[in-house]
């Protein structure tokens, strides 16, 4: 017998998106006493200085779809930025130092009345930007917004695909969501 099981849980700053891990705190632990805990696998990661939300299944062929560079799985982060970045290159693909060009989905200003709770600034900040990619490289937004000119001061994933982080889920805390309703058009029929 097979048991689907998803949640959404507001990572923290400050620990590792692991499911277990020597030297730092982990997601996993965050969890609690959740249904299949063990058989949960997280849709994606984030890095150790970033907040924002994580997405969980106990569905392998889901977790692939959701984060499968192929399927461009939109994901939105709401940045803290040291001074405001230059624009994108006009009809050109933006290309990173190692020759990787993200897929930028979209990228403007963030007013202050929308920041999401997650995202902490800095006093350092002196710019807030959201931007949307579709795939979930290595340190990807951050290198983005350096080669754009700005460096990443605080930054916060606020939504993954049409899974919004909700307002009121304080970081650390998890929720149970039906990723079928949410991911149907990723799912195959069953």
């Amino acid at each position: 017998l097979f048991c689907r099981y998803h949640l959404n849980q507001h990572m923290p700053r400050g620990v590792v998106t692991a499911l277990r891990d020597d030297r730092h705190g982990t997601v996993r632990e965050l969890l609690g006493d959740v249904p299949l805990r063990e058989d949960l696998r997280p849709v994606g990661r984030l890095d150790r200085d970033v907040s924002g939300l994580l997405l969980w299944t106990t569905e392998g062929d889901l977790l692939h779809r959701l984060t499968h560079p192929r399927y461009a799985v939109p994901r939105v982060y709401q940045a803290a930025l040291d001074r405001p970045h230059a624009p994108l290159p006009e009809g050109a693909p933006l290309t990173l130092d190692d020759g990787y060009a993200p897929t930028i989905l979209g990228l403007g200003p963030l007013a202050e009345a929308d920041v999401h709770p997650g995202l902490e600034v800095p006093e350092s900040a002196r710019c807030l930007a959201t931007i949307t990619v579709g795939s979930g490289r290595f340190h990807e937004v951050k290198r983005i917004f350096a080669a754009l000119g700005a460096e990443v001061v605080g930054l916060c994933r606020v939504s993954y695909g049409s899974v919004a982080l909700p307002r009121d889920l304080a970081a650390g805390e998890s929720r149970a969501i039906d990723l079928h309703e949410v991911f149907a058009e990723l799912h195959p029929a069953r």
